[in-house]
């Protein structure tokens, strides 16, 4: 229990001393992206071969926002690791009832729920895994704040959960390297459900959050493999509109594309 206990809170020392030793470069390609579109936004890309990140706006980068659906991957690794699903093929209930998007409206697998964003089901995974080993699973991934409050199923919606940009790359560098502290065949199935369509191989999830009194936030967030090589990365940005929202993935991979990994 207490060599548990030591490698659970051995991360957040650990981060901490990554921070200062890795390579932090600003990018001017990012920032004439960024700036062309008239977006207050930060995007970082680690890329884990030289242990190096490039950034627009660091100090944003280094700003926690609430995650938004951003945290299906967590709460998919979480309801994995403590068998509240058996795989990411079993299918879930939505609920029941009027749901803000129609597609939302239907019992649903992990693989299918992520895809499209759908809220219902993934708030009703939270309830089955519980605050109790939601607040364990958080501590084990290291996430952001590791904060849930009291409602198990909206506090990444609405807070008091908070991530930065930052850290969300260093939580999918340890996804990506099997090296959080879960079931090797959990990590691989979430890995797999992130993947993107297209020949690149890019893996990656978005999120919108609206926490109360807060802006909008709008999050892209993943991984791209180019060369053998693999690079995390977290964009997120304020959202002002809807199609201030909708630039969240054609940006992400403008930027990804402008330092040629796409």
């Amino acid at each position: 229990m207490r060599r548990l206990i030591a490698l659970m809170l051995l991360p957040a020392c650990f981060i901490a001393q990554v921070a200062q030793a890795a390579e932090w470069k600003e990018s001017a390609q990012l920032t004439e992206l960024f700036k062309r579109e008239g977006v207050r936004a930060t995007f970082i890309v680690h890329d884990l071969a030289n242990d190096s990140y490039t950034v627009h706006d660091r100090e944003r980068a280094q700003t926690r926002y609430v995650p938004a659906s951003t945290f299906k991957i967590a709460n998919s690794l979480i309801g994995l690791s403590n068998g509240v699903v058996d795989n990411v093929d079993q299918v879930l209930p939505y609920g029941g009832g009027s749901t803000r998007r129609p597609e939302w409206a239907q019992d649903m697998s992990l693989r299918d729920a992520i895809r499209v964003s759908n809220v219902p089901v993934y708030q009703g995974l939270a309830r089955r895994i519980g605050l109790e080993r939601m607040r364990a699973g958080l501590r084990a991934l290291d996430y952001g704040n590791m904060e849930t409050g009291a409602v198990v199923d909206t506090f990444w919606l609405e807070g008091p959960l908070a991530i930065s940009a930052w850290e969300q790359t260093v939580f999918l560098d340890k996804l990506v390297q099997d090296k959080l502290l879960l079931p090797p065949a959990a990590m691989a199935a979430v890995r797999a459900i992130l993947r993107q369509e297209g020949s690149a191989e890019l893996y990656a999830k978005t999120g919108w959050g609206a926490p109360p009194g807060g802006s909008d936030i709008g999050w892209w967030v993943g991984w791209v493999k180019k060369e053998g090589k693999l690079y995390t990365f977290a964009l997120n940005l304020d959202i002002t509109d809807d199609a201030t929202g909708a630039k969240r993935v054609p940006l992400g991979k403008a930027g990804l594309q402008a330092l040629g990994l796409l």
